[in-house]
């Protein structure tokens, strides 16, 4: 198997419409899930999809170093190709890498106006141009939209797509429509929501807001031993 096969293999398809992205440039997402349920896993696969169709992704963790976030990267990949029978792992993993930058801040330093700083940096220098961001531990407290808003403009100007992980807690009701309580003030910002519910051994994908019509939205399960997502079916 090689490299398009694995693209085209990829449960994350079935969120968009097939070879259309989930998120249009500019966009918002967030993957919802409790502590420990794997919304780095999903956050990495995301990723993962967009560098093996050499597509920049800049990384941004606000509570692991590059050393951890590199190894979530190796490992995901290579549980995904030895899943997928694909031949040549590493050679494949090395014509990724020079798409992915990573960048760690501490929770308490991070401003979007400080990453504008970073970025024009390494987009001014020629170093790395994203064209997906993640971005990984930013608190989605009272005090989030701002920053939010502020992104959301540097988003559409730069012609980005950008991922957040959302922590979410079980004793926090959800709003009406099922959006968790941490994004429900922030939600209008937000194209696609998508959810990872533990339902006894499984890990259900939830797409709470955008990706595919709800008609034909997929079932996708997270695996808890793998951390893959792979098509309930």
């Amino acid at each position: 198997m090689h490299k398009k096969d694995l693209i085209q293999r990829n449960p994350l398809r079935l969120l968009g419409d097939e070879t259309e992205d989930i998120l249009v440039d500019g966009g918002f997402g967030a993957v919802l899930a409790r502590a420990g349920v794997g919304k780095t896993a999903f956050l990495v696969q995301l990723a993962l999809d967009s560098l093996l169709r050499s597509r920049n992704v800049l990384h941004i963790s606000l509570d692991a170093p590059v050393k951890k976030v590199g190894i979530w990267y190796e490992e995901v990949f290579r549980n995904m190709a030895s899943h997928q029978d694909v031949k040549q792992i590493d050679q494949l993993w090395e014509t990724i890498l020079p798409h992915r930058f990573i960048m760690t801040f501490k929770v308490e330093g991070f401003s979007v106006l400080r990453l504008e700083e970073r970025l024009t940096d390494l987009t001014e220098q020629g170093i790395f141009l994203p064209q997906v961001i993640l971005i990984d531990g930013l608190p989605f407290d009272d005090t989030v939209r701002e920053s939010l808003t502020h992104l959301k403009t540097l988003a559409k100007s730069w012609s980005v797509h950008v991922w957040f992980a959302v922590r979410t807690h079980r004793h926090e009701k959800p709003g009406p429509d099922g959006i968790p309580a941490p994004l429900l003030q922030v939600a209008d910002l937000f194209e696609v929501a998508i959810q990872l519910q533990p339902e006894e051994q499984e890990i259900h994908v939830k797409v709470l807001k955008g990706g595919s019509t709800p008609s034909v939205s997929p079932e996708l399960l997270l695996d808890p031993s793998t951390m893959l997502i792979k098509d309930k079916a």
